[in-house]
């Protein structure tokens, strides 16, 4: 696997990201990838998802978002908002290289928002064959709401409030940690080590402005509106992101969908739990759809059942 730093620019700014391809030349099919929540493009944890898709043909972008890692941008702003035109405009970038297949392309995320994130793109983004989804969240309000005991989101309710009317009255809010004060973390995901490269890399300092946008954040609406071919992958009894975020996700999804549900294990431990186990099938569902188009069918079984409109690639 080849590993190239390359950029590109999002509503002005610049994005840094890393482009990984496999020994032989292209054209390749390709994937985008935007971190998962407070990830950072060169985490280790997304290499050996990246060294399988490159082996199978694939070439993986992966970027760091506005304000996070080497890109420009706001430090620390949390925006889903801003996540998703930056993967809008990594996929625009992919369309540019002479080395991509510009109609066969997919998008991965992992982890939180990465997952709700590869969601969002694929209802937005026509050009997205195929969608990995993998421990999303589906609703923003509900995964800050279920972190805390009822009568602290009442009160976390209240200081989102309160810092509004303080932001308008004098042009500044509070800082919070995005960690601690935006999500909370569990037990695990305090001891774990799984992301330990770039924990002390993320930002430590956010304005709590940004849980507005956590929780308007709704994965369940576009999932409810998507066509394109959706892979979701959950944890059975998850504390960090609740399963049923990922089953609501699949069930929400009108195309062609498939869940994988990891049982026995949590949400940190997943990742090495199953590894060998739901690698081929991200693998597998990415080879099925992410093709070319050289003919495109319609067809009108009658009026009442409506038109159905399929791709197909042709072999050489």
């Amino acid at each position: 696997m080849q590993t190239t730093p390359v950029e590109f620019f999002s509503e002005g700014q610049r994005i840094a990201a890393l482009w990984r391809t496999p020994e032989t030349p292209g054209p390749y099919r390709a994937l985008v990838q935007g971190p998962g929540w407070l990830g950072l493009k060169d985490a280790k944890l997304y290499v050996r998802y990246h060294e399988a898709l490159v082996n199978a043909g694939f070439a993986v972008l992966v970027i760091d978002y506005r304000g996070f890692g080497d890109s420009e941008g706001d430090r620390g702003y949390l925006s889903p908002a801003w996540q998703l035109e930056d993967l809008k405009n990594a996929v625009t970038y992919l369309t540019t290289r002479d080395d991509v297949i510009a109609d066969a392309i997919g998008v991965f995320g992992t982890g939180g928002t990465g997952g709700g994130n590869a969601v969002l793109l694929a209802e937005a983004d026509p050009r997205i064959k195929a969608a990995v989804s993998q421990v999303p969240v589906a609703d923003g309000e509900d995964w800050l709401h279920r972190m805390r005991s009822e009568y602290e989101w009442l009160d976390y309710l209240k200081a989102i409030d309160e810092d509004r009317k303080e932001r308008v009255v004098t042009g500044k809010g509070r800082i919070v940690h995005p960690r601690e004060e935006i999500m909370i973390p569990t037990a695990e995901r305090r001891a774990t080590k799984v992301k330990a490269d770039v924990d002390d890399r993320i930002p430590t300092a956010v304005p709590l402005a940004c849980a507005e946008g956590i929780i308007a954040y709704r994965p369940i609406d576009a999932a409810s509106r998507l066509t394109t071919p959706l892979l979701v992958i959950g944890v059975e009894g998850d504390a960090t992101t609740p399963t049923d975020h990922a089953e609501a996700l699949y069930e929400a999804a009108q195309g062609p969908k498939h869940l994988i549900m990891q049982r026995h294990t949590t949400h940190y431990a997943a990742y090495d739990a199953y590894w060998e186990q739901t690698t081929p099938m991200i693998v597998d569902w990415f080879d099925r759809y992410v093709r070319p188009a050289h003919l495109v069918h319609r067809d009108t079984p009658s009026p009442a059942i409506g038109e159905a409109i399929t791709a197909q690639e042709v072999q050489s």
